[in-house]
């Protein structure tokens, strides 16, 4: 089980085709502290890099969503996969 679990099952509940979520958010789905590594764009791309397998990246995928980090560097847009 993934600390990121918590974060695929939201996703999936999601009808929006793209939403953005501030850091504090996905840690109180996750119950937990993001990584500091988390405010790099490259940790939540998951185009970059995909033969990295990142938790986080897995679980925005299985979710539906892709993720990018926004340019504030505290938020994330999750986009709806067609």
């Amino acid at each position: 089980m993934s600390d990121y679990d918590a974060l695929r099952d939201y996703l999936k509940q999601q009808k929006l085709p793209e939403f953005v979520l501030s850091f504090e958010r996905i840690e109180e789905i996750i119950d937990a502290a993001l990584p500091r590594a988390a405010q790099r764009a490259s940790w939540w791309e998951t185009l970059r890099s995909p033969q990295e397998k990142m938790p986080q990246r897995e679980a925005c995928l299985a979710g539906g969503y892709l993720a990018t980090r926004m340019p504030d560097g505290k938020t994330v847009r999750f986009k709806k996969m067609k």
